[in-house]
């Protein structure tokens, strides 16, 4: 929960959500993690890297390096993991998360 937090610590995942938000409307495509185009956890992965955070390359990689929480104790900057199919998203606030869409692109979605 977000009561453990650092205030440094509030701020680097606050940080986290608004550079995900910044690549708003980047395409689709599998395999990719760049700006010219990304998959969920290619754009999951970029964005970590900004801040010197390496995550690995796959959803099911990323879901062992985890620790898993409850929905409502989810803060900004959390990895938000689907299994059917498998997905990947960073948790920004008030029940949205920022992932990349196999149909739209990077968006800001609701977790419902």
């Amino acid at each position: 929960p977000s009561f453990n937090l650092t205030d440094d610590e509030k701020e680097l995942r606050k940080d986290i959500v608004v550079e995900a938000l910044k690549y708003r409307g980047v395409r689709y495509i599998y395999g990719g993690s760049s700006p010219f185009g990304f998959d969920c956890s290619g754009f999951v992965q970029f964005v970590y890297e900004k801040f010197g955070i390496n995550l690995p390359r796959t959803v099911k990689d990323m879901e062992k390096k985890g620790t898993w929480v409850k929905r409502q104790d989810l803060i900004a900057g959390d990895l938000v993991i689907f299994h059917n199919p498998r997905h990947v998203g960073i948790y920004a606030s008030k029940g949205r998360f920022v992932h990349a869409s196999t149909s739209r692109g990077v968006v800001r979605d609701k977790l419902d």
